[in-house]
C-alpha cells in the first residue's frame, strides 16, 4: 500500500512543483514583492496566494470546474475579471518611485490581492482541472485531499523562492534608475500576462 500511495505521491508532486514554480502573474508579483519590500510583506502574499489555490483547488475537485462548461458567461466574467486585475497590478507596480521601502510608496500586496489572483486566473482553473483529471478519481476522494496536502507546501515554498529571489537581486539595487528599470520590466510581463488571457 505504502508503495502504491509513493507511485501515486511522487508524479503529483512533480506536476505540483512544475505548475507552482514556473513563471506565471503571481511568480511575478512574488519577484517584486522580494525586491520592493521586507521579506516578511513578501511572505504573506505568498501564504494568501497558496491558500487561495488551495481553496480553488478543492472546490474544482468538489465539481466547481463543471459549472464553466454549464455557464460559458461566467468563463468569459473569470477571464476579463483576470485581464483587468492584472493590468490594475501591473500600474500599482508603474507607481512605484524606484526607492526601496518608502513608507509613502505603493502598498505591499497582501494575503487577500494572493488569494484573489488565484481565483481570477483562468491558468489555475486550467491547472486545477487539468492535475485532478489526471491523478485523482470520484471513486477515491482521499486522492484529492493527497494532492491537495502536497500541492499546500510545494506551492508555498516555489512561491517563496521568487520572493527571496528578488529580496537576493535587491541586494544590488541601490539607484532608483535600476529599480525602475526593473519595475518597467515586471509591469510589462504583468500586462503581457493580461493580453495572453484577451487572444487565448
Amino acid at each position: 500500500m505504502s508503495v502504491l500511495l509513493a507511485s501515486t505521491a511522487l508524479p503529483m508532486a512533480a506536476f505540483a512543483l512544475a505548475a507552482s514554480i514556473s513563471p506565471g502573474p503571481v511568480n511575478i508579483v512574488c519577484l517584486s514583492s522580494g525586491t520592493h519590500y521586507p521579506i516578511t510583506k513578501g511572505l504573506v502574499f505568498v501564504t494568501g496566494a497558496t491558500l487561495g489555490f488551495i481553496a480553488l483547488f478543492l472546490a474544482i475537485g468538489a465539481g466547481l470546474y463543471s459549472l464553466l462548461s454549464v455557464a460559458p458567461l461566467l468563463e468569459t466574467v473569470l477571464r476579463w475579471a483576470g485581464i483587468l486585475f492584472l493590468l490594475y497590478l501591473s500600474y500599482q507596480l508603474l507607481q512605484h518611485d524606484g526607492r526601496l521601502q518608502e513608507r509613502g510608496g505603493v502598498k505591499a500586496p497582501g494575503f487577500m490581492t494572493g488569494a484573489m489572483m488565484q481565483w481570477l486566473n483562468p491558468k489555475a482553473w486550467l491547472a486545477s482541472a487539468a492535475g485532478i483529471g489526471a491523478y485523482t478519481t470520484a471513486n477515491e476522494p482521499h486522492l484529492l485531499w493527497l494532492f491537495a496536502g502536497l500541492y499546500l507546501p510545494i506551492c508555498w515554498l516555489s512561491l517563496a523562492s521568487w520572493v527571496y529571489a528578488g529580496a537576493f537581486l535587491k541586494r544590488y539595487v541601490h539607484r532608483p534608475t535600476i529599480l525602475l528599470t526593473i519595475n518597467r520590466a515586471l509591469a510589462i510581463c504583468l500586462a503581457a500576462s493580461a493580453i495572453v488571457l484577451l487572444v487565448e
